[in-house]
């Protein structure tokens, strides 16, 4: 009876073990594979570029002041307004302007009234004088007699040289007068759209010492970029190198120029320094507008037709320009040591280690996500 209890009781650890066995053998055949983030090696070019951010402004853009002071009777533009080249945009009270002029030419009138009496004076004492010269011959008159009508004519010429110069500068004040009055007529010194306004309908304007700014007209035809380059970058850019950006509204569409310049003059942000780099771009639909703000690249360098992979493929660095990269084959992943060229700051070449049509692990999915 001992005997065949103990053999029931190896039967039953026997069951139990190949029970635990099968769960285990069940678990590790059903269990998850892992799941990778991949992709294709493929030929591509690869563009080194400089990213900064940008605002954009419009290439041009002037402040219409008032040349003469006075009340602003009248405005006749708003903010976002299309205007034409010499297009009346406002007027300043005339009436000052006007009073002057007609000033001056009362003062004119009388001057020249003044040069016909001295004139007839003039000829009056050129007559005088001949006549005593005559007489001067034939010892008719005296010395003196004839040495006063000599004086008498040049006091009569000085008269009218005085009084064709106070015409001169008549004429003058008259033209200047003249030229305030047009100065009230405020008008469009370039096509443009009004950007702002600063000096609203009723207002007083002063140009005693500076003129005033009324509205500022800006050309949106062509816009001008502005990136922030640091000084980190700023040594590689040079004018003529090509540049792109994209707006935040639209991140797919692409509006692209050639560098102009690098201001000179940096700006310091919070202890950093950067430099603007400009250039162009033209904008025919008016879709760019003023201080939007720009993702910027400019481009320095590239290589054309090459095997490219993301940064995020690359593992760790075992030597000069060469890491470890996984390659996903057939379920099954192994590492492979590959040599790198060039470089962006999302992608970098692939010269020796990979072959086009290559499987590379970028990442590990998220668990649960679909295969």
């Amino acid at each position: 009876m001992k005997i065949k209890g103990k053999i029931k009781k190896r039967y039953l650890l026997l069951a139990l073990a190949v029970l635990i066995a099968g769960i285990w053998l069940w678990r590790a055949l059903n269990a998850p594979l892992p799941q990778y983030q991949t992709m294709i090696v493929r030929k591509g070019d690869l563009a080194q570029s400089v990213l900064a951010t940008g605002k954009l402004d419009a290439l041009r853009k002037v402040d219409v002041g008032a040349q003469v002071s006075g009340q602003l009777k009248t405005l006749s533009v708003s903010i976002g307004d299309k205007v034409k080249k010499d297009q009346l945009l406002g007027v300043i009270d005339p009436e000052q302007a006007e009073n002057q002029i007609k000033e001056v030419e009362a003062t004119l009138m009388e001057l020249r009234a003044q040069r016909r009496q001295a004139a007839a004076e003039l000829k009056l004492a050129e007559v005088t004088l001949a006549r005593q010269r005559q007489l001067a011959q034939t010892q008719a008159i005296s010395r003196q007699d004839l040495d006063t009508a000599a004086t008498e004519l040049a006091v009569k010429e000085a008269q009218v040289g005085t009084i064709d110069a106070q015409i001169k500068r008549n004429q003058a004040s008259l033209d200047t007068a003249k030229t305030n009055l047009d100065y009230t007529r405020i008008t469009a010194p370039i096509t443009g759209e009004v950007t702002q306004i600063t000096t609203l309908q009723g207002q007083t304007v002063i140009a005693a010492q500076q003129a005033p700014n009324i509205l500022t007209l800006a050309d949106l035809s062509t816009m001008l970029v502005k990136a922030q380059v640091s000084e980190a970058d700023v040594i590689h850019l040079k004018p003529g190198q090509k540049a792109w950006f994209t707006v935040l509204g639209d991140p797919l569409t692409r509006y692209e120029g050639t560098l102009k310049d690098i201001l000179p003059t940096p700006e310091k942000i919070n202890d950093a320094i950067f430099y603007y780099a400009r250039f162009e771009v033209p904008n025919p639909q008016g879709v760019l507008r003023l201080e939007m703000t720009a993702q910027v690249h400019i481009q320095l360098s590239g290589v054309k037709n090459v095997l490219t992979i993301p940064l995020a493929a690359l593992g760790d660095p075992v030597g000069d320009n060469r890491y470890k990269v996984t390659l996903l084959r057939n379920g099954e992943t192994r590492e492979r040591e590959v040599t790198l060229g060039a470089r962006n700051d999302t992608q970098v070449e692939v010269v020796k280690g990979l072959e086009e049509g290559d499987e590379v692990v970028i990442g590990r999915a998220a668990e649960g996500s679909a295969p």
